[in-house]
């Protein structure tokens, strides 16, 4: 095989390899009934002025499975992680002792799991597309080759067997993640 083919499938490899971790990074953070530091990523806190990741300000820890303990760093900062907490719509309310804020996870009810799986399907097929795309701008990419028409044939048929293989790896991770999220 030529080898700007061989870059060009590579290339293509790595995209689609970037759209499975992706959407394993979103994934995680759906939540699935567990408490997990990860439920926390997208809280910012106002911290001298800038917002600030949660991670930065303050230790996050799960005392059990449906607990999370956020111990700042400052203890000025807790108003402003618990404002930050609220903020961040993630559906907590954060009961904050002096010292420390703790989160109670509430079980999940089944409609809510239901809209968690919805949520996790919508990032699967996102991550199809940008798969899809991936092999679709490959197949430009060889096209535009100076190399025969059956060398560019046999391309578009490897870059199509690398694209069913994540799309079956896609499938695959939305499977656990569904079980998971309805897993009581």
């Amino acid at each position: 095989m030529n080898e700007e083919i061989i870059i060009i499938t590579e290339t293509a490899k790595e995209s689609m390899d970037l759209s499975v971790k992706h959407l394993e990074k979103e994934l995680l953070n759906i939540r699935a009934g567990k408490a997990n530091p990860i439920m926390l990523n997208a809280v910012m806190v106002e911290y001298y002025g800038t917002p600030t990741p949660i991670d930065q300000v303050a230790n996050i820890n799960t005392p059990d499975g449906r607990t999370l303990s956020i111990q700042p760093w400052e203890k000025t900062l807790l108003p402003e992680i618990e404002k930050g907490i609220l903020q961040a719509n993630l559906g907590f309310n954060p009961m904050n002792n002096g010292e420390s804020l703790i989160i109670n996870i509430p079980p999940l009810t089944e409609e809510r799991r239901r809209e968690l799986v919805k949520l996790a399907k919508a990032e699967a097929e996102n991550a199809k597309i940008a798969i899809r795309n991936a092999r679709k701008d490959a197949n430009n990419e060889v096209k535009k080759t100076d190399t025969s028409d059956d060398l560019q044939k046999n391309a578009e048929i490897d870059i199509q067997e690398l694209t069913n293989q994540y799309i079956t790896k896609v499938d695959e991770i939305l499977v656990v993640k569904e079980k998971e999220i309805l897993t009581v």
